[in-house]
Parts: C-alpha cells; sequence; structure tokens
C-alpha cells in the first residue's frame, strides 16, 4: 500500500510540473512577420514601442506563451515560407499577402477556430470577404494600402505641365520631361520585379478596364483590354519614359529616385511620405489618380495583407495551441499595439477599433480611408493567384522587357493557368 501511496504521489507531482511548465511557457509559437520597411524589425524586435519591442511586451503580458518571431523581407518570404513547409517545419503564424494556395494544400486552420469573436467583429467586413473560400474565412486582414500617383510639384513647374489624367497626357508629360532634362530626370517609375509586378500590371490593366478576371471571376488574363494595357507599359519603357532598369529596380529604389529629384512620377502606397522624410528626402510633391486610359474608368489599388494560422498535427493539446494564437491576435490588434505599429509604417488599419485614434492623430488618413473605399484588391481567395502572379511578372513582363510580343506570352499564361 506504501508503495502504491508513493507511485500516486509521484505521479500527482509529476503531473503538477506538468502543469506548472505549461504555464511557464510550454506553448511555442513561431511567427513570420513581413519586412515593411524601415521600421518593422525594430518595432517587433527592437526598441520601437517606447523603447520595448513587441515580442517582449507580449511575453510580459503572456508568460505562458513563448514567443519566435523573426521578421522577413518581402523579397524573400514567399522562398522561406516554401522552404519551411517542404521541411515540415511550417509556421504557427504567417503574415504575408497570399493565402489561397496554402488552403488548397489543407494546410490552414479556419479562421473561427482560434480568432476570438469580439476582435473578429471588429475587422471590416468588406476586408474579412477577401479572403473567404467555400463559405470559409481563412485569414484576417493584417492591414492595407492603397495606391496613388505621387508627382514632384517642382519638375512639373520648371517644365510648365499639368499633371496628367490619361494615358495620352501621361506619355505628353513624360515627353515633355525628357525633353526638358535631356534624360537626366525620369518620366515615371515602373516595378516589373517579382515584389511589384503584379501591381504594375494592375495599375494598367485596371485603368483600360480589364484585369486578372472577367465579371464572373474568371480569369481573363489575354483580354484585349490587358494586351493593351501591357503593350502601353512596354511603349513607355522603351520610349525612355520611364526608370532604366524596371526588370531589377523594386519600388523603393524608385522612391528613392523620386526622393532625389530623378523620377517625376511614381504609384506608391500612402506610407511614401513618411518614407521620404525617415531616408532625408525634402521633394515637394502632390498626390493624385493613376492615369487611366482614354474612355476607360480609373481606379484605386488596393493592397491587403494577411495573418493566417497553419495547423499542426504534432501539437499535443491543440484547443490550447489555438487559444495561444488566439491571444497572439488579440494582443497584436488591441489599439494600445496596433495604432503605433499601422502609424508608425503609415499603413491603414484593418480593424474600426484603431479609426478613431488614427485619425485623431493623423487627419489625413480619413482621405487615404476614402480611397480605399473605392479600391479594387488582388483575386487572392483564388486558388491559382499565387501562378498568376508569378506568371504576370516572370512570364509576361520580364520578357516583354527583352522584346517578346504581349500578345502570345498572355495568351500563353492564360492556357498555362486554364488549361485552354
Amino acid at each position: 500500500m506504501k508503495k502504491i501511496l508513493a507511485l500516486a504521489l509521484v505521479l500527482m507531482m509529476a503531473l503538477g510540473c506538468a502543469a506548472f511548465a505549461h504555464a511557464e511557457g510550454e506553448i511555442t509559437l513561431d511567427v513570420i512577420i513581413c519586412e515593411y520597411g524601415n521600421n518593422t524589425r525594430d518595432w517587433f524586435l527592437g526598441t520601437g514601442m517606447n523603447g520595448t519591442s513587441f515580442v517582449e511586451l507580449f511575453q510580459a503580458a503572456n508568460p505562458d506563451i513563448k514567443l519566435n518571431l523573426e521578421v522577413v523581407s518581402w523579397s524573400d518570404v514567399h522562398k522561406e515560407v516554401s522552404t519551411r513547409i517542404s521541411n515540415g517545419s511550417a509556421p504557427d503564424i504567417l503574415n504575408i499577402d497570399t493565402f489561397s494556395e496554402f488552403q488548397a494544400d489543407g494546410l490552414l486552420l479556419p479562421v473561427k477556430d482560434y480568432c476570438p469573436d469580439d476582435l473578429f467583429a471588429d475587422f471590416f467586413p468588406a476586408f474579412i470577404q477577401e479572403s473567404i473560400i467555400d463559405g470559409t474565412v481563412w485569414a484576417v486582414p493584417d492591414l492595407a494600402s492603397a495606391r496613388a500617383l505621387y508627382y514632384n510639384k517642382t519638375i512639373f513647374d520648371e517644365v510648365g505641365i499639368e499633371v496628367p489624367t490619361t494615358w495620352g497626357e501621361l506619355k505628353d508629360a513624360c515627353q515633355a520631361i525628357k525633353d526638358f532634362y535631356a534624360g537626366e530626370v525620369y518620366g515615371i517609375g515602373l516595378d516589373l520585379t517579382e515584389d511589384e509586378g503584379q501591381a504594375t500590371f494592375a495599375y494598367f490593366a485596371w485603368g483600360n478596364n480589364g484585369g486578372f478576371t472577367d465579371e464572373t471571376g474568371a480569369w481573363a488574363l489575354n483580354s484585349d483590354k490587358n494586351v493593351e494595357a501591357m503593350e502601353f507599359v512596354m511603349d513607355l519603357i522603351n520610349s525612355g519614359y520611364a526608370n532604366p532598369s524596371p526588370s531589377t529596380q523594386t519600388r523603393y529604389e524608385l522612391q528613392d529616385l523620386f526622393g532625389a529629384g530623378k523620377l517625376a512620377m511614381v504609384i506608391a502606397p500612402n506610407q511614401l511620405p513618411q518614407y521620404l522624410a525617415e531616408k532625408g528626402f525634402t521633394v515637394d510633391f502632390v498626390t493624385a489618380d493613376i492615369p487611366h486610359n482614354e474612355g476607360a474608368t480609373g481606379s484605386s489599388v488596393g493592397v491587403m495583407d494577411r495573418v493566417m494560422a497553419f495547423k499542426d498535427d504534432s501539437a499535443p493539446d491543440q484547443a490550447a495551441r489555438n487559444e495561444a494564437i488566439g491571444r497572439f491576435l488579440k494582443f497584436f490588434y488591441d489599439p494600445a499595439n496596433y495604432v503605433g505599429w499601422v502609424s508608425m509604417e503609415t499603413f491603414l488599419p484593418a480593424v474600426n477599433s484603431a479609426v478613431g485614434a488614427l485619425v485623431e492623430s493623423d487627419p489625413s488618413f480619413e482621405a487615404w480611408l476614402n480611397v480605399l473605399a473605392n479600391c479594387r484588391f488582388y483575386p487572392a481567395a483564388n486558388a491559382q493567384w499565387a501562378d498568376v502572379r508569378n506568371g504576370v511578372v516572370v512570364d509576361v513582363e520580364q520578357r516583354a522587357l527583352t522584346g517578346e510580343e504581349v500578345r502570345p506570352l498572355l495568351d500563353a499564361l492564360q492556357t498555362k493557368i486554364t488549361g485552354k
């Protein structure tokens, strides 16, 4: 009997130790955050939040969850995530732009499994709609941005031109800039890299009443409107109106050229002013609508990134893991934290609770929220979006830069994606 009692006591002590270990950090969350700008890494891992990092604040508030958070550049994140998935070490939480390919492979948890109801109700419904497949929400919005045309007012005044609203006016403005500065200043910046090439496609395809899909949601990559749009882009480049290396110069390099007065126009997100200020540029700029083709309807381009959670069948306590993921989201989107994050990188918020504080601190946010209301978004809920995104950039834009004709390239991409 004594041996049995002793054994029971040992078991009770072991169970108690296990419970204590759980309370002290048994659950570990591996998190990947994309690097949005100069402040991202410092905010999450350094001293960005009034001398304390996000990770330190989270750990202090949640001592029973160990947070392994890594900030990865946008140019590397897709390859990094793919490699980790292949190695069986997908992150628990991922911040990225696309989600449908992960959902199609059965890798994601439905949002309802981990997101607290009150937080879910705080997200803008229009944003949530962009992450629904077959009636299920698979990701929540991280943040958003809207794109606009920025132009250098000093250059425009010196050349004596008005801001262009149509493609014809855009070409005329670029020609005037080229003539006036003898090639020392480029008219417009175009990013055809794997970073933002899909955005450039959207600017001009949507600005010609085209786009990635037709009105039914079916892929329409090789539509006449898209062919005309991409031919116009190539004409801008071949005419010497754009930056000299669009296949390698990312939007950050274009923003630097714009700040240095070497680029008269650039299409960029709403955080460009802060980017320029932090880099020490003092360019006199004005924002305007993105030019569109004559007879077409212009539209703003919205970009929304997401936060998603991956399955982990090896986790010993699925409920506890899901709860931990939910606590991470609650802490991140708490206005006390989230407002600082969004305003520091000058993004647009994804939750209603942050709007008031952001508008109060910077009234210009309200105008951008109005722009965002009229934005079009990438068709990221389609499982083929990642292939389309890469195909538009690598198979079409970059090959067209070498002299290949646009229509056969778009025809080939349409066939590759749809099988017909």
